[in-house]
Formats: C-alpha cells, structure tokens, sequence
C-alpha cells in the first residue's frame, strides 16, 4: 500500500468503547492520499452492559447438573457463581473469561463464528440466543438473520459491529 502512495494508519479500537455491548478489538488500518496517516479523533462511549441485551424468557434452558455436562463447564458455573452470584455469562468452550465468566454489568466479550456463551440462571443454563448475539453485536432488531442458528452465529462472529464502522467512517470524514 506504501509502494502505491498510501499513507497508513493502524488502529486498535474496541467495540465497548464505541457503544457495543461487547469487548471486540478489530484492527482497522486506515489509507489516505496524504503525505502523512491521518489522525482520527475517535469518540469514548460509555460500556454497555450485557444485561441490555440478554433476555431471561428466552431460549432453551437446561440444569447445570446435568448428565454428560463437561467437568470444566462444572468448574466454570461454580466459580462464576462464588465472584458473581446466581446470574452471569460464562464461555462454554475454551478458556474465553478466564474460568469465571463474566457478570452482567459488563460488556460481554467477542461474540465468535460458533456459539461460545451461555447464559447462567440459578441451576439452569443455555447458550445465547440468535436475537441476543445480534444486539450483542448492535446490530438493530430488524436486522434480518438466517433461521438457521448456526448460519446465523457465524455471521454475526465474522461482522463488524456498525458503530465500530460508522464512527470510523465519521471520524475520517471529519480528518478529510
């Protein structure tokens, strides 16, 4: 790109700083005609929690305890529930949050291309919603998904979550 005159930009930003209710660092690398990168003066939002997206009536709840559940999932949900209570987030593959989990009045962190967060409520749990990784990903309600969940997951975890796009768009029109 510098051989073709570009001027270039590497920028971190996280989804939670911009508004989405989620931790997501995407690199953005910004290219310009100008002698020298632009400069983008990026705006800080306030975190959203993600009880603003995970919804208690929905999805297909099953017991924590119950057969074939994976020992380390059981290790996850008891340590999630000492350091947060009956109601928190945990990843349900890997390692993701550390073994705790995450609580609620956080953002929740990269939603992924495979489902990869459950949702913990007293004894019961389940993974999230197509409806809730959409929000996660602030995408807007009537933001049409495939029916098929797994299709549906897997678009979300590949996307750019649109406030992320549209204030850097913002941003390199105001340094234009």
């Amino acid at each position: 790109m510098s051989a073709l005159g570009y001027a270039l930009s590497p920028i971190i930003l996280d989804a939670a700083d911009l508004g989405v209710p989620q931790h997501r660092k995407r690199l953005f690398i910004v290219g310009t005609r100008s002698k020298h990168p632009v400069e983008l003066a990026l705006p800080v939002f306030a975190h959203v929690p993600a009880l603003s997206f995970v919804d208690f009536g929905a999805g297909k709840w099953a017991p924590v305890n119950r057969p074939g559940r994976s020992p380390r999932t059981l290790t996850r949900v008891a340590a999630g529930r000492r350091q947060y209570g009956s109601r928190f987030l945990a990843p349900y593959y890997g390692s993701g949050s550390g073994e705790t989990g995450r609580c609620l009045s956080r953002p929740i962190g990269t939603i992924t291309t495979r489902d990869r967060w459950s949702v913990i409520d007293g004894d019961c749990m389940r993974m999230l919603t197509a409806d809730e990784n959409r929000a996660a990903m602030a995408f807007p309600a009537e933001y049409r998904l495939p029916e098929n969940h797994r299709l549906a997951v897997h678009m979300l975890g590949n996307a750019v979550p649109p406030p992320m796009t549209r204030e850097v768009i913002n941003a390199l029109r105001k340094a234009a």
